[in-house]
């Protein structure tokens, strides 16, 4: 049996090969990719937990606003680390 991939004509072994290197670097990339998503997600969680916590138990008013969203859910921590200097400046978000 023939296949034709990109016009390069495979039989045998070589179609087995090339099966073979596809499904390596698709499963790496899945790999990757769910990496960089569970990552986020758990920055994201993090991030709306201690600015509940900041909230709550040290009192600070920081609004659930879009820009405070958008910082929370992409940087996590860090992002609401910052959010939390610069209220205590009195530059609110």
């Amino acid at each position: 049996m023939v296949v034709s991939i990109f016009g390069i004509a495979l039989s045998g072994i070589w179609l087995l090969i090339a099966a073979a290197v596809a499904i390596f670097v698709v499963w790496k990339l899945g790999k990757l990719v769910l990496k960089i998503v569970f990552g986020v997600i758990a920055n994201t969680i993090l991030g709306f937990i201690s600015l509940f916590l900041a909230n709550s138990i040290f009192g600070f008013s920081i609004p659930f606003s879009l820009p405070v969203i958008v910082s929370t859910a992409l940087f996590g921590l860090g992002g609401v680390g910052t959010i939390i200097i610069l209220q205590l400046f009195g530059i609110t978000v």
